[in-house]
């Protein structure tokens, strides 16, 4: 077993855009680490991120914004606009929303932008934390699983059919949310 490997793994996850879903599949198809020992480090490698962020971003936001009126008058235009924008949405689907966003591993999801959600909507630690934790293990199952499937694909179909599959997969993702993009924006004509 190669620590090297497993501090990288480890410091994936951390990172802000990739995380877990980065963390896992070099984890597992780069560094051979078994996928028991690729999950539970990437998973803490998460949750040490947004423990961090959970804990520290609020008194750094406080501090800045005594210290500097940019940063107050930049504060305070987010938390309003985006609490006025998502706060109905955050009342009818409360903390299972949080997991739900927090576990589908989708660009712009994860435990970074979900511990940002609850900074931005006042979510305290006691309710943030074990719902981003939730999602992260969602998550972490869902790309191990994933994973592991195209490593399976990879190894009894060849490389050509695995990449073909995932252009498939993206081509398929790219026109969904085209059309329910069309879709959204008929609606609001119509309104």
């Amino acid at each position: 077993m190669n620590l090297t490997f497993e501090l990288q793994t480890f410091l994936l996850a951390m990172a802000p855009i990739g995380e877990l879903r980065v963390a896992i599949p070099v984890a597992l198809t780069v560094y051979k680490i078994n996928w028991l020992t690729a999950y539970i480090i990437a998973v803490m490698g998460n949750l040490t991120s947004i423990t961090l962020i959970l804990i520290f971003l609020p008194a750094i936001s406080k501090w800045l914004s005594q210290k500097f009126t940019i940063f107050k008058n930049l504060f305070t235009w987010l938390f309003d606009r985006t609490r006025k924008k998502y706060n109905g949405k955050i009342e009818k689907y409360g903390y299972p929303a949080l997991i739900l966003f927090v576990a589908i591993p989708l660009p712009v999801t994860g435990g970074w932008t979900g511990a940002l959600a609850a900074f931005l909507f006042g979510i305290p630690f006691k309710k943030a934390f074990p719902s981003i934790t939730l999602g992260i293990l969602i998550a972490g199952g869902l790309v191990l699983g994933i994973t592991q499937a195209g490593i399976t694909v990879e190894k009894h179909l060849g490389w050509q059919v695995l990449a073909g599959l995932l252009c498939t997969g993206g081509l398929g993702w790219i026109m969904y949310n085209k059309i329910s993009n069309n879709k959204n924006n008929t609606t609001k004509n119509e309104s």
